[in-house]
């Protein structure tokens, strides 16, 4: 029985041990002991601070241990021993200027856990990462879910970070998350210690936020017609006489409890209203704010305007407010009114991007606002528009951040710009002084495919995990100052639930919170490829959804005169890739890949699969050869 119970301790310990060392995102310095702290329920939550946040902070973490079966009671621990063991938890001091507000230090012996930072925000960091130091079985979520001992072995953190603004976009106007959704959403981005959620409220396809002075935002913005399946063509337009039922808001009461939840765990809320264009939901409330006043529907996802693929894009329905009418001014004061008492953030998003100038180009009383305001384009006039909001904005207490297209025709004096075209935008306004966070399609989008078209829900682009993870945010040649940091976007037209939002946004989260979170230095892909396996275990635990796609083989083809070739690859290292190309299966009974090969002529497929230590590992493919040829670039 003795051998059993040290077997299974040294197992315990083997499993703990190899915990300690995947915190995502990496510390700044990391020492092992051969300690070894077991929390359990004689385990106490000392907090030596008289500050509320901090005392809030532990209770939270207390709840967590709760929830896996851990009764922990905070109290005063003169002195801990085996009996009496303790997370002590206080502020410095004398306060260490390299740790900031959001940096800790964290020292695990074997009866004190000690948890230290300059401020509150550091302290709820501190716990992120002693969270992560347990088993995974502590984010088990079922109701009779017990995760038994906690052990965690010594280690010495200091930790804080490189980027002030860690940010995560989540779209709720293509499709609706509830208050709930928002706040589930919100418990998974801090444990990356993420402190910024931007909220995509307003689009062409919903308006979500209660605007007390203008009701029919959300009597009518906030709903369409249903349609189900992908955007675009194979929605159609609403019936003469359809009731709009999909959709949803939030009511300001709503509002006000989010964002309290959100700062309550050292995440500030940026609310966007997008204005001018993609502006639909808006317009169908109050067309008359449009050029061309004719009554709108909420867009149910329908195919509404042409691309032509080269960045530029024609409206078939009006979907921008009209900037040389002061009626349009005096609503979006109204708006920001509301927005501003809602949101105690310092900024505020007015979108600004895709805006189509066509109808403003048509309308004879626009071009009669032009001449008589010398404004020679409409790049100049979205320009004045951007100014003009800025000044309604500013005179609400708060500061003004926009896509990078607020940049055309001239940048309002203090605002700050959020660049997604690439970095381009980014740099440009840095250059003239501006703050800059950086969201660069080639690197933050992470509603696009992060496997193969094969499996995944198609759209138009793709970025995987390994090209999240290349992103740096501070480009050469651009002072670091006005590089505030950066976040990844999810748009959410193929995303229309949690789970799947969940699977869209990580693992690739983690390798943005990784980048603006860790120093240039750490940064280590076989490193954080070996964390992130990890915590696909954690999230297996907590029953949350998140992408494996990481194992899945990467398929390249291209031809070799009239030779139709394929080449298998993997970001995954110790793995093999096995196919077939003759309509045969299981692939384990294939070929295993060594270099490439041809895809000869026929009715067939290719099929392959990623093998580690001949278990399969990675999801299996399935692609026909008239799907290959129409990937040969």
């Amino acid at each position: 029985m003795q051998k059993l119970f040290l077997l299974l301790a040294f197992l315990g310990i083997f499993q703990t041990s190899e915990a300690q060392n995947n915190i995502i995102p990496a510390p700044v310095s990391y020492e092992y002991s051969d300690a070894m702290f077991m929390l359990d329920n004689q385990t106490s939550i000392d907090v030596r601070s008289e500050n509320p946040e901090v005392r809030r902070y532990a209770e939270l973490f207390q709840a967590f241990l709760a929830g896996s079966g851990n009764k922990v009671e905070m109290r005063f621990v003169a002195t801990p021993d085996r009996m009496n063991k303790v997370i002590r938890v206080e502020l410095n001091k004398t306060p260490d200027s390299e740790l900031g507000n959001e940096g800790y230090t964290l020292e695990v012996n074997e009866e004190l856990i000690s948890l230290k930072a300059n401020a509150p925000a550091g302290i709820f960091n501190a716990f992120q990462t002693l969270r992560q130091l347990l088993p995974r079985e502590f984010e088990v979520t079922d109701e009779d879910g017990y995760a038994g001992l906690g052990m965690i072995m010594g280690c010495k953190i200091k930790d804080y970070p490189r980027f002030g603004w860690r940010g995560l976009m989540l779209d709720v106007s293509r499709h609706f998350f509830t208050a709930d959704e928002v706040k589930a959403y919100i418990d998974k981005m801090v444990l990356y210690k993420y402190n910024v959620l931007h909220w995509h409220l307003t689009d062409d396809e919903g308006w979500r936020l209660e605007i007390k002075s203008m009701p029919k935002l959300t009597e009518v913005g906030a709903w369409r017609v249903e349609r189900f399946g992908r955007f675009g063509e194979t929605r159609p337009f609403p019936k003469e006489g359809e009731k709009a039922t999909y959709g949803g808001f939030y009511t300001q009461e709503q509002v006000k409890d989010i964002v309290k939840y959100a700062a309550e765990r050292n995440v500030r809320i940026v609310p966007e209203i997008d204005l001018p264009g993609h502006s639909m939901a808006l317009l169908a409330a109050y067309p008359e704010l449009s050029t061309k006043k004719e009554p709108h529907f909420v867009n149910p996802g329908s195919k509404f305007a042409e691309w032509y693929g080269n960045g530029t894009f024609e409206m078939l329905i009006e979907n921008t407010v009209n900037p040389a009418d002061e009626k349009v001014y005096e609503a979006i004061d109204k708006i920001m009114t509301e927005v501003a008492a809602l949101f105690p953030e310092e900024y505020i998003h007015m979108g600004g991007d895709e805006s189509y100038h066509g109808y403003w180009e048509r309308d004879a009383n626009v071009q009669k606002f032009m001449k008589k305001n010398k404004i020679a384009d409409t790049h100049e006039l979205q320009s004045y528009f951007v100014k003009r909001v800025e000044k309604i904005v500013n005179s609400k207490g708060k500061k003004l951040i926009g896509w990078d297209e607020i940049l055309e025709g001239g940048l309002a004096e203090g605002a700050a710009v959020m660049s997604w075209r690439g970095m381009k935008g980014g740099i440009e306004a840095a250059k003239m002084g501006h703050n800059v966070v950086m969201t660069p399609t080639t690197f933050a989008y992470i509603d696009y495919m992060q496997g193969d078209q094969s499996v995944e829900n198609k759209i138009y682009a793709e970025l995987s995990l390994k090209k999240s993870y290349e992103f740096e945010p501070v480009p050469d040649g651009v002072d670091p100052k006005f590089i505030l940091g950066g976040q990844a976007n999810l748009w959410t037209e193929v995303i229309p639930n949690l789970p799947f939002a969940f699977y869209m946004s990580y693992p690739r989260a983690f390798a943005t919170a990784e980048v603006l979170w860790s120093q240039k230095d750490k940064k280590d892909w076989n490193s954080f490829l070996n964390r992130t396996e990890v915590h696909f275990g954690r999230f297996d635990a907590a029953k949350t959804n998140i992408s494996k796609a990481i194992y899945d083989p990467i398929v390249k083809v291209y031809k070799e005169g009239d030779k139709l070739m394929c080449e298998l690859n993997s970001d995954m290292p110790n793995t093999d890739i096995y196919f077939t190309i003759d309509n045969t299966y299981p692939v384990q009974y294939g070929r295993k890949y060594l270099a490439p090969f041809e895809i000869p002529e026929g009715d067939l497929s290719l099929r392959t699969q990623s093998f580690r230590n001949g278990h399969p590992i990675g999801r299996s493919l399935q692609i026909h050869r008239t799907d290959l040829l129409k990937r040969v670039k």
